[in-house]
């Protein structure tokens, strides 16, 4: 008796497709044509429009030379012409590359070089730093200035306008799926803290899942309202741009986090989800009252990019802010975790609901395994709480690799698994809870300090509106915890020794700051702290 697998089945065009997220937005158009697609200040497209828009791309950087595998890179804030590009650009082959608008001439030089790019669409408003960065390269790519008429100053890039490039193409453009799903889709480079930033290479079947699986964990339904308060540079958006194209969605855009101007949008435009970093929803809890008035929905907000501390997650909350936490870097096309959350605790206090909100969770459905382990022995660490381990990730949503670096890729994938540099515990019911960068931790006369156990307590401090914790050298102890804290703007004299009283209150003694520093803290474009930055501050207090 021969097995199934004998009989010679072999994948058809009838029963096999290259799956890839360009399919998203020609179903949609089809399906919802006259839907709303992109609200942008005054601008109003339906899917239709967006459809013709996104060819029109496609086909004029064709009519231009730009052929299959080439990168196309966009430097551009959350406006409607970067949405087109997270289609046009794929719909012809080539690959998109999204350039973090907050970096300088000098990096984005590097990486224009690096990924080759024969293209690069860039806004205005960052016309001086990309007319620096073309000048300092030998293969000068083609531009294209957008001129947004929500921005209406900044610097004129090229001689050749977004809309009028459009005009090239052909609104009936007839793209292809790529010849292999493993193909790449896009470029995207990490903000490294040492040495020069990885390029991080998406495939289109990677994003096509990861797409998929932001609804899925988010039970987003059909025509959701998102507000981009995420950057779209930031892993592809975190691969939203497809997700919300997926569900005929209406992309609500945002030039720049303005807390204000967020809170009016979501009750102008009945938002009902949006993402970013905890800086983002911190923010949110310092506008004016006022200002928090009047949102009678339910807004739904995925969070990520650092541990946030309860206390900003029990204060959104209680805005009516529903929060979901997730976990993932640019390796793995963003988010790939979640803090899955179950009903019996929605009876707990609002404090500790948000201490199990503030965990990273586990895998997404489109995640095919993850392991908290020891880096050296590649064992999974016991699910007891208390073991740190690394967190290492495999799947369809983790990298093709590093882009010109197979060293680094080698090392990433050492043992079958993806190298996250988190530590972390693994609870009892397979929640991770993430305790430190693997760079970050603190080793105090012998004992570990986890910096964000440290920095959930100051943010429990009623006057403390940002914290950080990175280790100082010491004579005695080797290390000791060293605190930068950010005051709220009503906060009366706070002195160093009441933080460190605070602290002592709610902390062992061995992990209480021995040193606190008031100052704003320095970020990343996407809300991280730099501890790097800190880190080389508070050795200079030595």
């Amino acid at each position: 008796m021969t097995s199934i697998f004998d009989q010679g089945l072999a994948p058809l065009d009838a029963n096999y497709a290259v799956q890839s997220p360009i399919d998203f937005i020609e179903r949609t158009a089809s399906v919802y044509p006259d839907y709303p697609s992109i609200i942008h200040g005054a601008v109003r497209y339906n899917w239709a429009q967006t459809y013709d828009r996104s060819r029109r791309l496609a086909s004029a950087l064709t009519g231009r030379g730009i052929k299959r595998g080439d990168t196309v890179a966009a430097m551009l804030p959350n406006i409607p012409a970067m949405v087109e590009c997270h289609f046009g650009v794929p719909m012809m082959g080539a690959v998109l590359n999204t350039l973090n608008v907050r970096l300088d001439a000098e990096a984005i030089a590097f990486m224009l070089e690096h990924g080759e790019a024969k293209v690069v669409i860039a806004d205005r408003e960052f016309g001086e730093v990309v007319r620096d960065a073309v000048s300092r390269l030998e293969n000068k790519p083609l531009i294209v200035d957008v001129d947004d008429p929500e921005y209406g100053e900044g610097v004129q890039v090229s001689d050749l306008d977004y809309e009028a490039f459009l005009q090239e193409g052909d609104p009936e453009f007839q793209w292809s799926f790529p010849d292999n799903e493993w193909d790449a889709i896009s470029l995207n480079y990490t903000s490294g803290t040492t040495g020069n930033p990885k390029g991080v290479v998406y495939h289109h079947r990677g994003a096509y899942i990861n797409a998929l699986g932001n609804q899925a964990v988010w039970s987003m339904g059909m025509h959701p309202v998102y507000l981009w308060t995420l950057p779209m540079f930031h892993c592809n958006g975190w691969c939203f741009p497809w997700t919300i194209t997926a569900m005929a969605g209406t992309h609500v855009c945002l030039r720049r986090v303005d807390p204000e101007k967020i809170l009016q949008l979501i009750k102008e435009h009945q938002v009902t989800h949006m993402c970013g970093a905890p800086i983002v929803l911190n923010a949110l809890l310092n506008v004016p009252p006022e200002s928090k008035a009047g949102i009678d929905h339910e807004v739904r907000s995925m969070i990520a990019g650092a541990a946030p501390p309860a206390q900003v997650i029990g204060a959104v909350e209680e805005m009516g802010i529903k929060v979901t936490h997730v976990y993932g870097l640019t390796e793995v096309y963003g988010p790939v975790t979640v803090c899955a959350w179950k009903s019996d605790w929605d009876e707990l206090p609002l404090h500790d609901r948000a201490k199990i909100k503030a965990r990273q969770g586990v895998r997404y459905h489109t995640l095919a395994g993850t392991m908290v382990g020891d880096p050296n022995t590649m064992k999974a660490v016991p699910k007891d709480g208390k073991t740190v381990g690394e967190i290492f990730l495999r799947g369809n949503t983790v990298m093709k690799g590093y882009l010109k670096n197979p060293k680094a890729t080698e090392e990433a994938f050492r043992g079958g698994w993806f190298h996250t540099g988190d530590l972390a515990v693994w609870h009892e019911d397979g929640y991770m809870e993430i305790k430190d960068r693997l760079k970050d931790i603190i080793i105090s006369g012998g004992e570990n300090i986890s910096t964000i156990e440290v920095e959930d307590t100051l943010y429990r401090h009623p006057d403390v509106l940002e914290a950080a914790v990175v280790a100082r050298p010491d004579e005695k102890w080797g290390e000791t915890p060293c605190a930068f804290v950010t005051l709220k703007p009503e906060a009366g004299d706070v002195s160093e020794e009441d933080i460190i009283h605070f602290c002592r209150e709610h902390l062992a003694r061995f992990k209480v700051p021995k040193t606190v520093i008031f100052s704003e803290l320095p970020k990343t474009s996407t809300g991280k702290i730099q501890k790097f930055l800190l880190r080389d501050q508070a050795k200079e207090l030595n």
